[in-house]
Parts: C-alpha cells; sequence; structure tokens
C-alpha cells in the first residue's frame, strides 16, 4: 500500500482511499456546476506556457540528458496569474491550462529522446521542421485517442488503489490555489528570472567562464593529475544546477558515481596502458592512445561502454514491469468494446470523446503516419513507388501496433509510480521496427529515418498516454469535464510539436551534434559515427537517449563495425549494479555524459541537501526544502529559454533571409564580452563561427577566469537559498492568515 497524503480542506474525505461497496466519490466541482471552464484566458494562457516549457523541456533533455516536468510549474503559474486577473479564474479553468500545457514535457521528450539519432548517424540534411512536426504531432495525437478508452478503469473504477504521485502533488497545488495567496507563484518566477539572467551572461555575453577544470584550478598538481588524463570538469550553469536541485542529492550521486568510475578509473587506466602498446588496432584503425586527450580517450572507448549500460538498464526496467505489461497489454483491446448508446445521458464529470470519435482520430493518424513514410522514403532512397508504399504500410503499422501494446503499461507505470518506462520501451520499438525494415529490405538512410520517426511517434505517444492519464485523475478530483480535457489536449501537442520542431534544428545550427574531430587531441575517426572526422558533440548536446538509439539503429541497418565488446562490458556493469542494489540507469547515464554536466548537477542537488538542513526548526527547514520544485522548475525554464536565446545568436541570418548584413552574420560576435568570435570559411565556401585564435590565454581562459566562475557560481547557490528562504516565509505567513 502507498502512503496516503494529507488531506485537503476541500477534497472529499473519500479522495484518496478506496470506496466501500455503494460508496460514491464525489468532487469539488459537481456534475451540475457549470462554472467557466474552457474559456478565452484558460487556452491562451495555456498555448503560452506551452510554448515556454516546450521549448524549455527539450533544452534540458539534449544538454543534460534529462526531461523534466512540466505539470507542477504549470499549475502554480496557472493559480498565479489567474489571481491577478480582474475576474478571479476558476479552479476549472486552471485545470484545462495545465493539462494543455503538460502537453510541452512529453513531447519535447518523445523527439529528444529521438530525432538527434538522425543527425548523428549522417543524416542532418535530410531533417526537415516538418518531419519533427508530424512524428510529434501523429504520436501525441495517438497517445490521446489510445489511452481514452482506459480512462474510467484507471481513474474511475481503480479509485483509491493506484497513487498517481504526480498527479496528486499537482491537484494539491491547485486545490491550495483556491484558499492561498500567490507565494509560490512569486517564488517560480523570481527563480525563472534568476536562471534566465545567470545563463544569458554565461551563454551569449560570456560575462565570465563556466568550463571549470581541475587543469587549470589546481595549478602544477592539476597539471600533474592531468598527465595521467585525470581531470575533473564542471558546467557551472544555471540549468544544470537547476536540473540537480530538483534530483536532489541521491541521484545526483548516483550519476556523479558514473562519471567517477569513468573519467577518475576508465580513463586513466586506458591511458596507462593504452600508452604501453605501439600498435594498437580498434575497428580497423591504427590508434596511438599515447597522444589521446582525456575527452578522447572518454569518447572513444568509455562513452561505447555507457552506453551498453543504459541499453541494459533499460531493458532490466521493463523487465521489472513485466507483471504490469502483461497485466496492461489486455486493456487495451478491453477498451475498444464500448458504446456510445449511453454516453448522451452521462454526466459531464464522466462524459468522454464520442467512441466514434476517437475511432476516426486514431484511423487518421495511423494513415498520417503511412504517408509520412512513404514521403521519406521516396525521398531518401532510390526505391519505386511500390516499394515505398511497401514500406509505408509496414511503418505504419508497427508503429500503431506498438503504441497500441505500451499505451497501457505507460499509464499504469505513471499512476503505480509517477515515472513512465519510455525510454526502455523506445528502445525495444526501435530494435523491432529496424528488424522489420530490414526484413522487407528497406536499408540504409531511408532504414533508420524511418525507424527513427517510428520510434519518435512511439516514443511521443507513450509520454502522452501516460501524462494524459495523470491529468484524467486530477479532473476526476477536481470535477472537470473528460471530454474537454481529451479535445483540448491536441492544441497543447499540435503547439508543442511545433515548437520541439523549431527548436531541435536551432540547436543543431548553434552547436552541432556532430562536429570535426581534432587531430591535435583524436588521430582517429570516432567509429560511433559514420561521416569520417566527425564525433558526437558530447560536451554541449550529448543527448544520450538518442545517442544509444543512434547506434543501435544504425547496428542492425549494417553501418559498418561497432565495439560490442564494449557495450558487452556496460551490459555487464549494468547486470553487476542490479546485483549490487544499484539502480542502474542514472549510474549508466554517468557513465555516459561528461564529467562536466555531472559535477554541475551534483552541485545542485548538494545545495538543495543544505537548504533543507539550512534550519534547526523543523517546521521551517521542512518548509525551505518545499521550495525546491518551484525554484528548480523556475530555474531551468529561465536558463533554457535564454539559452535558447543565446543558441540563436550563434546562427548566420544570413542564410536564413539570403542576405550579406553583416551583423545578421552571428550575431553573437557583438555581444560576447570574455570570447572573441571570428568567422571562417570551409573549402567548400561555406562559413562557420569559432574563437580567435590567440598566441597566449585569455583572462576568460585562464585560472583566473575559471576562479570568477567558480565564485559566480557559489554565489548561484547563495541566491537560491535566500529564494528559498522568501518562499518558505511567504508560505508559513500564507498558511497563518496572515
Amino acid at each position: 500500500m502507498h502512503d496516503v497524503p494529507a488531506q485537503s480542506k476541500l477534497l472529499p474525505e473519500n479522495a484518496y482511499r478506496r470506496l466501500e461497496p455503494g460508496e460514491i466519490y464525489q468532487p469539488i466541482v459537481a456534475a451540475g456546476d457549470l462554472r467557466a471552464e474552457v474559456t478565452s484566458w484558460s487556452v491562451m494562457m495555456a498555448v503560452l506556457l506551452v510554448g515556454v516549457f516546450s521549448a524549455a523541456a527539450v533544452y534540458i533533455a539534449l544538454r543534460a540528458g534529462s526531461g523534466i516536468e512540466t505539470a507542477i510549474p504549470i499549475a502554480v503559474l496557472a493559480v498565479f496569474f489567474g489571481k491577478l486577473r480582474k475576474i478571479r479564474s476558476t479552479i476549472l479553468e486552471n485545470v484545462i491550462v495545465q493539462s494543455i500545457g503538460q502537453a510541452s514535457g512529453v513531447v519535447a521528450a518523445g523527439a529528444a529522446f529521438t530525432i538527434p539519432a538522425l543527425y548523428l548517424n549522417g543524416l542532418q540534411n535530410e531533417v526537415h521542421g516538418w518531419h519533427i512536426f508530424l512524428a510529434c504531432l501523429i504520436g501525441g495525437s495517438l497517445g490521446v485517442v489510445l489511452i481514452i478508452p482506459l480512462r474510467k478503469y484507471f481513474v474511475a473504477e481503480r479509485h483509491g488503489e493506484l497513487p498517481f504521485p504526480e498527479a496528486t502533488a499537482t491537484t494539491e497545488i491547485l486545490v491550495a490555489g483556491e484558499n492561498t495567496g500567490k507565494g509560490a507563484g512569486r517564488v517560480l518566477i523570481a527563480a525563472f528570472g534568476l536562471g534566465a539572467a545567470y545563463d544569458f551572461i554565461v551563454e551569449a555575453l560570456h560575462g565570465w567562464n563556466p568550463a571549470l577544470t581541475t587543469q587549470k584550478l589546481l595549478g602544477v598538481a592539476g597539471e600533474k593529475l592531468y598527465s595521467f588524463r585525470i581531470e575533473g570538469k564542471m558546467n557551472a550553469i544555471a540549468a544544470l544546477f537547476g536540473l540537480g536541485y530538483i534530483i536532489g542529492p541521491k541521484y545526483a550521486a548516483l550519476i556523479a558515481s558514473g562519471s567517477v568510475l569513468s573519467s577518475f578509473i576508465m580513463v586513466p587506466l586506458i591511458y596507462v596502458v593504452g600508452s604501453q602498446v605501439t600498435d594498437f588496432h580498434f575497428l580497423g584503425a591504427s590508434i596511438d592512445v599515447s597522444q589521446m586527450s582525456a575527452g578522447a580517450i572518454f569518447g572513444q572507448f568509455v562513452r561505447p561502454i555507457g552506453i551498453g549500460a543504459i541499453a541494459v538498464s533499460g531493458l532490466i526496467g521493463i523487465a521489472r514491469m513485466g507483471r504490469i505489461i502483461v497485466r496492461s497489454v489486455g486493456l487495451g483491446f478491453k477498451g475498444l468494446g464500448k458504446g456510445s448508446a449511453e454516453m448522451e445521458k452521462e454526466e459531464r464529470t464522466k462524459v468522454d470523446l464520442r467512441p466514434k470519435t476517437v475511432m476516426l482520430i486514431q484511423m487518421a493518424s495511423t494513415l498520417a503516419m503511412g504517408l509520412l513514410f512513404f514521403v521519406v522514403t521516396s525521398g531518401l532512397g532510390s526505391f519505386s513507388a511500390g516499394s515505398s508504399l511497401l514500406f509505408a504500410v509496414v511503418g505504419m503499422v508497427v508503429g500503431f501496433a506498438l503504441s497500441f501494446l505500451f499505451t497501457p503499461v505507460a499509464a499504469e507505470a505513471i499512476a503505480i509510480v509517477g515515472v513512465n518506462p519510455v525510454s526502455g520501451m523506445t528502445m525495444i520499438t526501435l530494435i523491432l521496427a529496424s528488424l522489420v525494415m530490414v526484413g522487407v529490405g528497406l536499408v540504409g538512410g531511408a532504414g533508420i529515418f524511418v525507424a527513427v520517426i517510428i520510434g519518435c511517434a512511439v516514443c511521443t505517444a507513450l509520454s502522452t498516454s501516460g501524462a494524459l492519464i495523470g491529468d484524467f485523475k486530477i479532473g476526476y478530483w477536481i470535477g472537470a469535464t473528460p471530454r474537454r480535457q481529451q479535445a483540448w489536449k491536441f492544441l497543447g501537442v499540435a503547439v508543442a510539436a511545433l515548437v520541439v520542431a523549431i527548436v531541435v534544428p536551432v540547436m543543431d545550427n548553434a552547436y552541432h551534434f556532430m562536429v570535426p574531430i581534432d587531430p591535435n587531441s583524436i588521430p582517429i575517426f570516432d567509429p560511433a559515427n559514420p561521416i569520417a572526422g566527425m564525433m558526437a558533440n558530447t560536451e554541449a548536446l550529448p543527448a544520450p537517449q538518442a545517442s544509444m538509439l543512434a547506434e543501435i539503429v544504425r547496428a542492425l541497418m549494417g553501418g559498418g563495425s561497432q565495439p560490442y565488446l564494449l557495450y558487452g562490458l556496460g551490459a555487464f556493469i549494468a547486470l553487476m549494479l542490479v546485483m549490487a542494489g544499484v539502480p542502474p540507469l542514472p549510474f549508466a547515464l554517468g557513465m555516459y555524459l561528461p564529467i562536466s554536466i555531472n559535477v554541475a548537477v551534483l552541485f545542485g542537488g548538494l545545495v538543495s541537501w543544505a537548504v533543507g538542513k539550512s534550519s534547526k526548526d523543523k517546521e521551517v527547514a521542512k518548509a525551505r526544502a518545499g521550495q525546491g520544485t518551484l525554484i528548480a522548475s523556475g530555474l531551468m525554464a529561465g536558463a533554457a529559454i535564454f539559452g535558447i536565446v543565446a543558441a540563436l545568436f550563434r546562427i548566420d541570418w544570413n542564410e536564413f533571409f539570403g542576405s550579406n548584413v553583416g551583423f545578421l552574420r552571428y550575431p553573437i560576435r557583438y555581444l560576447s564580452i570574455g570570447v572573441d568570435y571570428v568567422v571562417g570559411t570551409t573549402a567548400a565556401g561555406a562559413t562557420y563561427l569559432s574563437h580567435a585564435p590567440h598566441p597566449e590565454p585569455t583572462f576568460y581562459e585562464s585560472t583566473g577566469g575559471q576562479v570568477v566562475g567558480l565564485i559566480m557560481f557559489v554565489g548561484l547557490a547563495v541566491a537560491v537559498f535566500l529564494l528559498a528562504r522568501w518562499g518558505a516565509n511567504m508560505e508559513r505567513k500564507e498558511l497563518q492568515g496572515k
């Protein structure tokens, strides 16, 4: 049994427990109460928040390898801005804002976990925004209509049996908003401003150096350590700090432990041993390990181990949910038998979209998926119309079937533990889709493209269905109209898909998922990528889930030699972690992600712990710790939005406008203070942005510049503590009625 949360003053006494025989749950807003629900205010506010948080979620997922939950901050902002109106918003309007708005995080996850795999397979010139938009829109729409027939089963029939942890927290915020003041919203907005200002100064203005290294900060000792390729790094930016703050010290430490194994044990061990081998061959290439940098050794040998560990961790997560999967598969078929004759007689709080409408949308979404595959295969491969049609039909069937089978699994996982095992299910989807595509003769770039788009659609469908079942539970507790939640969810999915389709290409144009290999640091091509002389840009855009999927689909599609021994070593490490009782996925992510990311995340987690222990008064300490979700969400959202703004300054806008205006060519050159940028030209005549060479390190690049960066990062922690104290004081005054 799960712990029953503290009872809200407005929620009925039986909101969180099982109902007795004959007992009926009555929501806060009765079925006959026709107060405002879907209004121009609620829709416009929801669209605005979808745009902001979709951009933030995909940015964080690409740069830090982790998605962010958007339900709680959106609920807080709905309540906050609703109280600023002349006519205060109703609780049902706030439910609609939250329900539409939550599409942001789930659609962003669907794209960020899959689409970069296309760039990492050398298909960046074939990927267009409309591909991303349609894949996310189709997948999200399928996720909505596939879960609707199961709403009553999960929400009403199993009332009090399933804990719905995140939905419970969101409901409490919406309900508390009826009585409390505006403190939570103020904290969230203040944190947004803090994160925005900090990362804009760092990423666009380069006011101080956030790239901290032991090689510089420790002086002679740092240089001595690096002679054995032992180097600690930290990317001291607010986005990563906020991620660690919301993750907390336990999981931040687990992730950092993976980095310790990778960077402080594996990398120096490989260097010391490999330097003794004069003629070392790896995947058909001759390598001089003694000339490789720590980063090169990590990318060449350690990162594949992390990929193997991530893959097996995902499979372990699916295996642990075996009973849920077996029980859930039949639910999808059970939901198809619902009739519509009695629906018109049902109360407002119980009525769904008509089954006929649901089936039509399912059919339309599935056919649209097939049409997308047909267009893709026709454009990428030298296939006949008949072959393209065959590939499209097979891909369409595979995509729909896997979405249909996994949707109940995602819903039940969210309802029970609040975590959707979407990465594991997406990996299985991609493997099955790739095998089927190979079986019908679709290989190469076209095969990779279709398999990844199937993965994107299914991943988005599963993310959406899991989130929507939580929305349904929130509406059930409060008294929203399910049909309206369902109908307007499509708007949230469409807006989020549009934002994601813009942000992903922008991030590639600004930072690039693949970058040229520095011949002075790594003298061979990266076997993890098919283009000679290119390697994954793990420092700026690690995208670990997509990198793992890129490796899998390339191997299945016949993309050359793969470091299977290293993958197997990672798999073995994941199994050892399970045997030791250590959660394998966060540790595996730590092994894959650069240590510069994970140390910053750990710093945020430790500050979160310290804030929760900052007072001897337990109530005060608890109130300060309770501000964590708001502060972290605000920091990440603000940092991400202005991080995207900074990315826009790194683009040559003359290509977009077809002009030759000086200040439009990489505008960051005119904003940056600490870093001097220059425009270079390739042999093919294309322009690119690079750092201006200096004979001696500038202050920004020197030890002094890094010391300033460290001081400012500590200052960010102090600012967060003051913000937590301010928020806790406001919360206590509101609860005391002052």
